[in-house]
């Protein structure tokens, strides 16, 4: 009996490499296209993992990854006893809720109203001007939200036609997430938008003229043919999201933010940054780091269970 079960496993292992032979050989110039990305996963992602190893660790160059000494979860006790701990992590999840409830729906209403444009040519001027943003570099656009919160600004001056005082907004705490959360749709609204434009050319027409038939107007086709033709990849596109709940950029609030706005500003990528390049306490941002990714992966997976149990759809 175990003779003839072994003798069953290695028939399938053979005759699957023999399938996965067949298939590279037929399939060979694909395989070589995806050969570069699976180089650059494997060298640039997969391969620093082992680093993190660092997080259990008194790091040093002088001894390596492997030769520092091992203090278990040190970091991770000190991280969460820090005073900064709660006050890091509610202005982390502030503003990734913030984005997340203003900015994602913004893209796909952006992509609803694109459909509706009747001119073809008006259409692709809109999309134009609304993708442009995405490619400024973000020193640009930082520089300009600088440039127009100013108390001479344009933004200011606009707020100020509603009562708002002619101050520096990026010296005012309250407007700072604001100020984040409107520049970054403005930035990326045209490009988010891009996928819900492909999912809505797979909305068969004739839902809409069946719908038409019905009696159904323009707000109940958007209703009951439009967003459940698009609804699978909204879901997809809101569980990706939730994944990366936590990860908000450093780079844009360390070119915005100063020593007045710090209580409000100051997030756990910003805190990892001065903690391990400025500070070189390479361990302790390590461990920050990885407890910002475990929280996103438990966002990832919770998220993709729920969807799952809803709607039928899910990553996997």
């Amino acid at each position: 009996m175990e003779k003839s079960t072994k003798n069953l496993i290695n028939k399938n292992k053979v005759s699957w490499l023999s399938m996965v032979k067949k298939d590279f050989i037929k399939n060979k110039a694909l395989y070589l296209i995806i050969l570069p990305m699976l180089i650059y996963y494997a060298i640039f992602h997969y391969g620093p993992m082992y680093g993190a190893l660092i997080a259990f660790k008194d790091y040093t160059p002088r001894l390596g990854v492997l030769g520092s000494p091992w203090v278990g979860f040190k970091h991770f006790v000190n991280f969460f006893s820090a005073p900064s701990f709660f006050s890091l992590l509610s202005n982390t999840i502030t503003i990734s809720l913030t984005m997340l409830v203003v900015e994602f729906p913004a893209a796909i209403i952006l992509a609803l109203l694109m459909n509706e444009l009747k001119s073809q040519g008006f259409s692709k001027v809109v999309q134009n001007i609304s993708y442009m943003p995405h490619f400024i570099s973000l020193v640009v656009v930082c520089g300009m939200v600088k440039s127009f919160s100013m108390d001479t600004g344009v933004i200011t001056n606009l707020l100020s036609l509603f009562g708002a005082p002619k101050e520096n907004l990026l010296l005012n705490p309250s407007f700072f997430v604001p100020i984040y959360v409107g520049s970054g749709i403005w930035q990326e609204i045209g490009w988010n938008s891009i996928i819900y434009l492909a999912a809505l050319t797979g909305v068969n027409p004739s839902l809409y003229e069946a719908a038409s038939i019905d009696g159904a107007g323009k707000l109940k086709q958007l209703w009951h043919v439009t967003l459940p033709g698009i609804l699978p990849t909204i879901i997809i596109m809101l569980i990706m999201r939730m994944g990366g709940i936590l990860n908000v950029g450093y780079e844009k609030i360390i070119l915005l933010y100063n020593d007045v706005v710090m209580d409000t500003a100051d997030v756990i990528s910003t805190y990892v940054y001065r903690k391990g390049l400025l500070e070189q306490s390479w361990s302790f941002s390590t461990a920050v780091n990885m407890f910002n990714s475990v929280i996103n992966l438990m966002f990832l997976v919770a998220t993709n269970i729920i969807s799952k149990k809803l709607s039928d759809t899910s990553l996997w």
